[in-house]
């Protein structure tokens, strides 16, 4: 009996969560049962030497590496793609401003308005995962009896050309979110997709984490003081730019702390000016881009997600896998995330809630040894997610 073809797309592997679940699918996907063909818009990135060497990594697509570029250094090869950028770029700017939110109407418009100068893939496969949004690519451009989409992110937070965006949904048989929360966000903005979701929670491995843990020493971090770590993109969801705040209020209070911050992004520079505002420089350091953080997560005494929103943190996760006590604000999808109390704390967003938690947290020793216990007893991996992809593709 011959194997199902299998083809999976994504952005590309650069440093980040999704990228990180995605070493985790490919991770444990069975090979034995499936061919499965990787195609990634751009075949870049620090985590490209991780990905698992079962899977068959497709030709990179000039086209479509062009979207990660600047528009200007498009314009000579793929004049049409880069004009057809630079028009949505200012409609978009005029519209809904320049802010985080209005950043998936950009990339939205970027693919809808560019994907149809770009080459499709002439394999026909039994199923497409579309595994990174914008998912126009894999809708329009790949062949193949049934396609799914993945859901990252909460979509109530988005501003973008809803309609618009739900043609490109409609070209795939389910929709796949990262938890029952993101889910029932996405339902919100786009209650006739309903029927089509499904929970397929992030697949990582345990023994990976571990191992990358012991890779290297964390040789940045000083642990003569309690160490706190966030790790993630320097931008608007993720709010490090509130950690120097935090930090000041801790100080103030007279609880001495380093809180390092592991990550990249075009919000560095407001972060580090607010750590000059807050005179924070001491206990606030930036360790920047890393493709190893968990060497760092292990180090830590607890770690901290102070986003606005999320889907479904990786960090966090791998933060439980190796034991760390964990606190996160309450974002709209932070119950699926973390059992408060149990696994994790939850706090409010505002300043005052998140120093005094964090505090409260450092200085209870009881309470973290409970949090790392509840964590390591538990298995985060979710292989059985498999199954449910497995059921789609036999279907």
């Amino acid at each position: 009996m011959s194997k199902k073809q299998i083809l999976i797309v994504s952005g590309g592997m650069e440093i980040g969560g999704i990228e990180r679940s995605l070493l985790g699918l490919l991770g444990e996907f069975d090979y034995d049962s499936f061919d499965v063909d990787l195609f990634l818009h751009s075949v870049s990135g620090e985590f490209l030497p991780l990905v698992d060497r079962r899977c068959n990594l497709l030709p990179e697509i000039p086209q479509c590496a062009s979207m990660t570029k600047p528009i200007k250094t498009v314009l000579k090869r793929y004049p049409l793609i880069a004009l057809n950028r630079l028009h949505k770029r200012f409609s978009v700017q005029k519209k809904y401003g320049l802010n985080d939110a209005s950043g998936f109407a950009l990339l939205s418009g970027y693919w809808q308005s560019c994907v149809k100068y770009m080459p499709a893939l002439e394999k026909e496969y039994d199923v497409a995962i579309s595994f990174m949004w914008p998912h126009e690519y894999t809708a329009k451009k790949a062949k193949a009896k049934k396609k799914i989409a993945w859901i990252h992110t909460d979509y109530t937070v988005a501003e973008m050309d809803f309609e618009k965006d739900e043609k490109t949904w409609d070209g795939f048989d389910k929709i796949a979110g990262v938890s029952d929360n993101v889910c029932a966000a996405f339902a919100k903005v786009y209650p006739s997709l309903a029927d089509k979701l499904v929970t397929i929670e992030n697949v990582l491995s345990p023994d990976f984490v571990h191992a990358q843990a012991q890779l290297e020493s964390p040789c940045y971090i000083n642990t003569d003081l309690p160490v706190v770590l966030s790790v993630g993109r320097f931008c608007h969801q993720k709010a490090f730019e509130l950690i120097p705040q935090y930090s000041r209020i801790m100080l103030d209070k007279g609880y001495e702390h380093r809180w390092y911050i592991i990550g990249y992004g075009g919000e560095e520079g407001l972060i580090k000016s607010e750590i000059e505002k807050y005179n924070v420089s001491e206990s606030v350091i930036i360790l920047g881009k890393k493709a190893n953080p968990y060497p760092y997560m292990a180090a830590c005494d607890i770690y901290v997600q102070p986003s606005r929103y999320e889907g479904k943190a990786v960090t966090v996760r791998e933060a439980q896998i190796l034991g760390k006590p964990v606190l996160i604000t309450d974002f709209e999808t932070a119950q699926s995330q973390v059992e408060n109390g149990v696994d994790g704390i939850i706090c409010p967003m505002d300043a005052q809630s998140v120093s005094d938690a964090v505090i409260e947290l450092l200085a209870s020793k009881e309470t973290r040894e409970k949090l790392s216990r509840n964590c390591l007893e538990r298995n985060y991996g979710n292989k059985e997610s498999l199954e449910t992809i497995y059921k789609f593709i036999e279907s």
